[in-house]
């Protein structure tokens, strides 16, 4: 089927204009124009190139003239943009496939169509940030040219290649960092053959300019580079540029889990290999969203979750870890506790939260929330670096020790933040004070503290109750977790479908553990009030937080290397880290439905995970659970089983 219309009679920059509508109705209704291919690849062309008809300068303003241009070029950007998709998704029907496939390859191999739509690109950033379709529209006739010709455009090579190797931050070197991140993008959204050896032959094209690229972005030492007057952060374009750095480096770092151990070049372990320049960005940068975006990319990467907020439910790991991945990680990790180990957590700035009014600076003496974002990254940052550093074995040799210094060293940070840690008699509670409104990120604290306090108890004789003291006790934090939820089986059953948390195999942990510490999980019961909106310290022990000139009865000194806690030249603000202590109360204070208390809080748990365990097995005799169960659903019933023995132990005293 083919449209009617014909141009062959319109001279004029109007009839131009029509024609080129016309062809896009005909690509909207999925047939061919009348002319010939040839025909509309070169109105295509001039269009794109902004031609202008003698005819229509000599009678038009050349206002009018040059709004007839950018119609004409927007129209011919836009239609090669629908053809190049189209052919990549294969949406049309076989003959009109043809006569598009026809009609670029005339404007890509004969008429160089790229050259120009690079110029024209380039010339639109100067209007930057308006220009994004642009940008958009242009990655996607790149990505035509890529998979249908096999090789990266010279022309768009040659200009980001030069932009990574000579550019100080502004128009040129944004356009081309935006439009490299938009065609990766692209392929790793796309389904296309092959294509992990695309990818590789893409980034191969980059790999040393990116390189050199970042070397400059991220230096190892700042001070070299101001001495070479390579020094970009002063300049006003810094800001965009770095942001767009750092959205080129989160595609790279995600292609590399994507892809596997089919592609590993340098250009995508960057984020590591760069990690310690990226923890100055953050505790030194003048621009708070540089602070903020820098630290989300590290957390992501640590993570391993990279991308997820543009891959649309594609699976980002492939299992396959690429040949660096165990050492990448093992780096960043080893730079994160090095950083924070030398009071990196002291010179990062966080704002208050905002609101519908914007944000403003917090003083010391109000209650305003700080950016529960920056809280939560740099928590988790911290927590999930001491998880690696212990799986890999390198938390070897007093690492109790230092679990609780690192700790120590990140509630200074949140109460300096005006997390109101000291408002809280259980020092557990943290975890829910900070992740509470995330349920991804709580999943995923809740795991890394788990981990380290089941290495920890290794190296310590009274493990949980210094876990209590230290804020990490897996009991506590399980308790806090379904008192959170009101004990209601169908969230955690939420959780267990769900692919956005780790809950499933957090509490697959924890259930395992709990099986062997039934009497660690009954103590902790005692320390917390169902009853109360706030968690209740047991009549036994209270936990608080020491300040100032108060004694505490059983302090833990604690030491990390290149950190001394007692040393004379410590600022106030360090010498006020929260140093937890337990104290006897008198016997007056003592509570005489102790037991109570304990017993209400283990039937209510028990109570839950028995019904969660009644409706996971329902849903699996109905083929309706989207995994197997019957590891989880005998668990449970472990569980059931250790809380009946122990009752029955109860009774017979």
């Amino acid at each position: 089927m083919q449209c009617t219309t014909s141009c062959r009679e319109r001279p004029t920059t109007r009839g131009h204009f029509d024609c080129l509508t016309d062809a896009y109705r005909c690509f909207l209704k999925g047939s061919c124009p009348s002319e010939s291919a040839a025909d509309v690849a070169g109105m295509i062309y001039s269009g794109v190139c902004g031609v202008v008809h003698g005819e229509d300068r000599e009678r038009v303003p050349a206002e009018y003239c040059h709004e007839s241009s950018v119609e004409l070029t927007c129209i011919s950007v836009t239609l090669v943009e629908k053809m190049s998709c189209s052919l990549t998704s294969q949406s049309h029907p076989p003959e009109v496939r043809l006569y598009y496939e026809e009609t670029l390859r005339m404007l890509f191999q004969d008429m160089d169509l790229m050259s120009q739509l690079v110029s024209h690109c380039l010339a639109r950033m100067r209007s930057y940030p308006a220009e994004l379709h642009c940008m958009l529209q242009h990655s996607t006739c790149i990505m035509y040219t890529f998979i249908s010709q096999g090789t990266v455009s010279p022309v768009w090579q040659q200009t980001c290649v030069q932009a990574f190797y000579s550019s100080a931050p502004g128009t040129e070197l944004d356009a081309c960092l935006w439009s490299l991140t938009a065609v990766l993008k692209r392929l790793l959204k796309g389904a296309h053959q092959g294509k992990t050896k695309i990818l590789g032959k893409l980034l191969a094209a980059f790999d040393f300019s990116l390189s050199a690229l970042c070397s400059k972005f991220l230096p190892e030492d700042r001070k070299q580079v101001t001495q070479s007057g390579m020094d970009f952060t002063n300049s006003r374009q810094w800001g965009t540029t770095f942001c767009l750095l750092l959205d080129l480096l989160e595609v790279l770092t995600a292609s590399s889990l994507m892809c596997g151990a089919g592609v590993c070049l340098k250009s995508q372990r960057i984020t590591h290999i760069h990690s310690a320049a990226l923890l100055k960005t953050i505790s030194c940068s003048s621009e708070y969203f540089v602070k903020k975006r820098a630290l989300l990319l590290l957390k992501r990467t640590m993570l391993q979750k990279v991308g997820e907020d543009w891959a649309l439910g594609e699976v980002l790991s492939t299992g396959l870890k690429y040949e660096h991945y165990s050492s990448d990680m093992t780096l960043l990790a080893q730079t994160v506790l090095t950083a924070v180990a030398g009071n990196w957590l002291q010179s990062v700035q966080v704002k208050s939260a905002s609101f519908f009014g914007g944000t403003r600076h917090i003083r010391g003496d109000e209650g305003q929330k700080s950016d529960s974002v920056m809280l939560r990254a740099v928590s988790l940052l911290l927590l999930k670096a001491m998880e690696l550093h212990i799986q890999t074995g390198a938390g070897t040799g007093g690492s109790a020790t230092k679990v609780f210094g690192y700790l120590q060293l990140l509630w200074g940070f949140l109460r300096r933040c005006n997390v109101t840690l000291t408002e809280v008699t259980h020092s557990c509670c943290w975890v829910s004070l900070v992740f509470g409104e995330q349920d991804d990120d709580m999943m995923e604290a809740a795991k890394a503290l788990l981990s380290i306090f089941l290495h920890c108890r290794e190296s310590i004789s009274s493990a949980p109750a210094a876990a209590c003291v230290s804020g990490y006790n897996p009991h506590c934090h399980f308790l806090l977790l379904l008192k959170g939820v009101s004990f209601d089986h169908s969230i955690l059953l939420d959780f267990l479908i769900s692919s956005e948390t780790c809950f499933l195999e957090y509490f697959v942990r924890y259930l395992k553990y709990l099986r062997v510490d039934w009497q660690g999980y009954t103590a902790a019961c005692g320390r917390i009030n169902i009853s109360d909106n706030q968690t209740d310290i047991s009549q036994q022990e209270a936990l608080t937080c020491s300040r100032g000139g108060e004694t505490p009865v059983l302090t833990y000194k604690l030491e990390l290397d290149q950190v001394e806690f007692n040393s004379s030249v410590q600022t106030p603000e360090r010498l006020s880290l929260p140093v937890l202590q337990m104290e006897q109360t008198s016997s007056t204070n003592t509570a005489p439905q102790s037991g109570q208390v304990t017993c209400e809080m283990s039937a209510r748990v028990v109570h839950c995970l028995s019904e969660l365990r009644e409706v996971v097995m329902r849903l699996q005799t109905k083929n309706l659970f989207p995994y197997n169960p019957s590891s989880l659903i005998k668990l449970l019933a472990q569980v059931e089983k250790c809380s009946q023995q122990s009752h029955l132990s109860q009774c017979n005293k």
